[in-house]
């Protein structure tokens, strides 16, 4: 396996790090200021900073750099994006000046796999530009959807019409000003086998039938101004040009998009707590209590040194997991990928959990990023999936591998 940075991943390594330590961090605070405040989406804006960050970043090439296409995007494997994707980690407001931000990145992909021509044209080329955002609706309240056979939202063919009724909630970017589609899945033919039951559909938020029921809090706060909605469809009559690669390719889309999807997830989450770690020890070398600095206090020396293990190991393993996707395609990957969905997330709720603690009650507040750094790990152990799906998966593979290793008895 090899991890090294190519040439060209190093030199924008060099200009992301620079861009980021000039432009983005500076501009989080100001950011900040910006929003507005309110529990009500309607009142939300795009804060103008993020406007002037996204011209600045494109003009300097720093532009879809997830995408691996070379003609929209910046051609690169997913072990040469993910250093980049780290580096974005360290800032929330990082990946959408550089137009790679979830849910668009991975609607983006979705658009240009399996995408049509006018699909392409009319959605796709809008977000590339970072003109518009995009929400993808899967989950739902009324079933437990760990598992996504459960779906009860319908996508029902009706001759040239697909017709959408359902709720959806966790809609992720749904209150953004400039969000102008939803890529809905739901249940098209009961009939089939579970997995062929379902399909994706672009849905138009201004469609008549659909509405955004309420905005939905993480921990007391609303993600302003792209947050996660609950939204209702009733009766959303949509042309059927608007299913995506034809009806029950649900389920194959979602497998083509979740896979790069959670190394980009979990590349950003280490570089999330990569930030931490930075505050913790930043904390603890210059608060001096009972005649000595807090990192030479009780154990807080095995705190840093575990800590700093924990992350090398969970980067590794997300490494080799994007070196997997490259050269043997996401079947071979899929434990891999359940594995780093387990196992970065909790590395990083572990590591702002305890730079908080290092900090007090400061880490408590929004002086510091680091609640905000927690929160955002925590959901990442529900996000794409609960840490109990993951390791079901991660079993029943190592089961089977197990067992078609025994020798015949």
């Amino acid at each position: 396996m090899d991890f090294a940075a190519s040439e060209r991943t190093q030199a924008l390594v060099e200009r992301l790090s620079t861009f980021m330590r000039d432009e983005v961090v500076p501009a989080e605070r100001v950011y900040a200021t910006q929003l507005t405040g309110s529990s009500d989406h309607r009142q939300w804006r795009q804060p103008a900073v993020m406007e002037s960050l996204k011209a600045k970043a494109r003009a300097s090439g720093l532009w879809n750099l997830f995408l691996p296409d070379a003609e929209h995007g910046a051609g690169l494997s997913h072990v040469d994006y993910a250093p980049l994707a780290e580096i974005m980690g360290h800032s929330f407001i990082a990946p959408e000046v550089f137009n790679c931000s979830a849910p668009d990145s991975g609607n983006m992909e979705v658009l240009h796999r399996y995408g049509t021509p006018e699909q392409r044209e009319r959605w796709l080329q809008p977000l590339l530009d970072g003109r518009i955002r995009s929400a993808f609706g899967m989950t739902e309240p009324d079933v437990a959807s760990s598992d996504a056979t459960n779906m009860q939202a319908t996508a029902t063919i009706e001759g040239d019409q697909v017709v959408l009724n359902g709720r959806k909630w966790w809609t992720t970017g749904t209150g953004h000003p400039h969000c102008r589609f939803v890529i809905f899945m739901g249940l098209s033919d009961p009939q089939a086998e579970p997995h062929r039951r379902h399909s994706m559909v672009i849905c138009p938020l201004d469609s008549p039938g659909v509405a955004i029921e309420r905005m939905l809090p993480v921990f007391h706060h609303f993600d302003e101004p792209s947050g996660h909605g609950e939204l209702s469809f009733a009766h959303v009559r949509l042309p059927v040009e608007n299913v995506i690669l034809g009806a029950g390719r649900g389920f194959e889309i979602a497998q083509g998009r979740l896979g790069p999807g959670r190394v980009h997830h979990c590349m950003r989450a280490i570089g999330a707590a990569e930030r931490a770690l930075t505050l913790l020890c930043a904390r603890a070398r210059s608060r001096i209590a009972f005649g000595k600095p807090l990192s030479e206090l009780g154990g807080n020396p095995d705190i840093i040194a575990n800590l700093r293990m924990a992350i090398e190991q969970a980067r590794l393993l997300t490494l080799k997991t994007a070196w997997t996707l490259d050269t043997q395609g996401t079947k071979a990957a899929l434990s891999l990928i359940s594995q780093i969905k387990v196992v970065v997330p909790a590395v990083a709720q572990q590591t702002a959990d305890a730079a908080i603690q290092i900090h007090g009650g400061a880490g408590l507040s929004d002086d510091f990023p680091l609640a905000q750094l927690y929160a955002y790990a925590r959901v990442l152990r529900l996000a794409d999936g609960p840490d109990e799906v993951h390791r079901g998966v991660i079993a029943r593979l190592e089961m089977k591998a197990q067992g078609a290793q025994e020798p015949a008895r």
